[in-house]
């Protein structure tokens, strides 16, 4: 799944999306919140908050330990870089 606003847009793999643990995290990592839980546990992107993203690093952060690195958070305004 992916949403992208003016400046940011966001990335997450499929298959994490509907994890609802991994969901559960994001959701509560986020200062502006980007993320929500769906009803039936899997994660929503809020796109209105997509570019009051800070780049904090908070969602990268509660995923860090899953191998795949399901999140990408990606700057539009710079030619699509991916915060690392």
């Amino acid at each position: 799944m992916r949403a992208d606003a003016t400046f940011i847009a966001v990335e997450v793999d499929d298959a994490a999306a509907a994890d609802p643990e991994l969901a559960r995290r994001l959701t509560e990592a986020c200062p502006v919140d980007i993320f929500a839980q769906t009803g039936d546990g899997g994660l929503d992107i809020v796109e209105l908050n997509l570019d009051e993203c800070v780049l904090c690093r908070l969602c990268l952060d509660a995923v860090e330990s899953d191998p795949t690195h399901p999140v990408k958070v990606i700057k539009l305004y710079d030619d699509g870089a991916i915060l690392a």
